[in-house]
């Protein structure tokens, strides 16, 4: 995930439609799981405004509308949004889903996905303010291995005791540089995550685990529950400084899509002997995966429950480092879930990059490596040129 990605791109007619209905309503159920303590008054403007809108939508169309704020709450906790009272394309219903985990009762990533297509949501401001600061001080460092190591740092570990935090302020990497801004991506743990005085850390992925009201615990990010992470998850407690972990939006949308971004760096390690570079040029892109002394690829690494959006805001790659051609790679679990997953993302891709980025689930891109790798070139190079060299 590249920072262009935060960048969603605004649908013309949302503002008055029902997709706008929905990303209000998003943005709302995002902003009462982030509240800490009871605000006055009770419910934010946000969360008001979206609940009246709901309520005038619901009355106009003959439907029974939620009686309260938490009655909207408990629709996005037991109403699949394919049965909620809005026409929206059918794509834009994935399946079965909630807006809201009701067990947790945090939002889905489908949840905090429409949040982020919302006009100036909180979730996209606070992600491009932390990492956007981040690139600044390097770029103004020159030092583009500082910002490459801030990335793996939020990637690798989204859970930090006080004294981690307070050390790596000594960390040759990143600490010393962007200590300022990696304590305030970091915020103390609510203690809803405690449970008989001990965390749980998720084995995958090293996230906090969330304690479940019938006893066990559950990952939050999409990936780790599909894959039947264990319920119980690696012990883990907090030292005299406390326990921090990252912002739920970089969690969702910065450690989330870096570790699939770091999987596929190993899998073409292990496979093919090749060292992808990661996060060239200050995040141009994720991966520069070189094919030989004079072909590489781009590729940008996605881990997102609806194309639709996801199409939506794609941008064209930055052009340095310069590479032959251009992917946009989603884990092959997306496309298992959603067997359109391809054919929805092409319908709403801007023409202007229909032919300049190819979408591809990362075991077929792994496979094109190996079909790519095994093919002879002649001096000329591979003629397939595409993106940066166009672009």
């Amino acid at each position: 995930m590249t920072t262009t990605d935060m960048r969603d791109a605004r649908s013309e007619d949302a503002v008055g439609t029902d997709e706008g209905l929905l990303r209000q309503i998003a943005s709302a159920l995002a902003c009462l799981s982030r509240q800490r303590t009871v605000p006055n008054p009770v419910y934010p403007a946000k969360v008001q405004n979206a609940y009246n809108r709901l309520v005038l939508h619901c009355l106009r169309r003959g439907e029974e509308p939620p009686g309260s704020v938490p009655q909207m709450v408990r629709w996005a906790c037991e109403r699949p949004l394919i049965e909620w009272p809005l026409e929206l394309p059918p794509e834009n219903f994935p399946g079965t889903a909630l807006l809201v985990d009701p067990e947790t009762r945090l939002p889905h990533q489908l949840c905090l996905e429409w949040e982020v297509s919302a006009a100036d949501p909180a979730a996209e401001l606070f992600e491009n303010e932390r990492i956007w600061e981040a690139l600044a001080v390097c770029r103004a460092a020159k030092a583009p291995q500082a910002y490459t190591a801030f990335r793996a740092l939020l990637t690798s570990r989204p859970v930090l005791t006080g004294a981690e935090l307070a050390l790596l302020g000594g960390d040759p990497d990143c600490g010393m540089l962007l200590h300022d801004v990696i304590k305030r991506c970091y915020e103390p743990v609510p203690a809803s995550y405690l449970r008989r005085g001990t965390y749980r850390q998720c084995a995958r992925c090293r996230c906090l685990m969330v304690p479940l009201l019938h006893g066990g615990h559950r990952c939050e990010l999409d990936r780790c529950r599909r894959d039947g992470t264990s319920d119980e998850g690696t012990p883990l407690r907090a030292d005299k400084g406390g326990l921090f972990q990252l912002s739920r939006p970089l969690r969702m949308f910065i450690t989330s899509p870096g570790l699939a971004e770091t999987d596929l760096q190993a899998a073409l390690k292990k496979k093919f002997g090749i060292t992808a570079e990661m996060w060239p040029n200050y995040d141009a892109y994720d991966l520069r995966v070189p094919l030989s002394e004079r072909r590489h690829w781009a590729v940008d690494v996605k881990d997102r429950v609806n194309p639709v959006l996801l199409a939506r805001s794609l941008t064209p790659f930055r052009n340095e480092p310069p590479y032959d051609r251009a992917f946009l790679v989603v884990p092959r679990y997306r496309f298992r879930d959603n067997e359109a997953y391809g054919r929805q993302f092409r319908r709403n891709l801007p023409e202007d990059l229909a032919d300049r980025v190819t979408l591809l689930d990362d075991q077929a891109f792994l496979r094109l490596v190996a079909d790519e790798i095994s093919t002879p070139r002649d001096k000329a190079g591979d003629p397939r040129t595409e993106g940066g060299r166009r672009a």
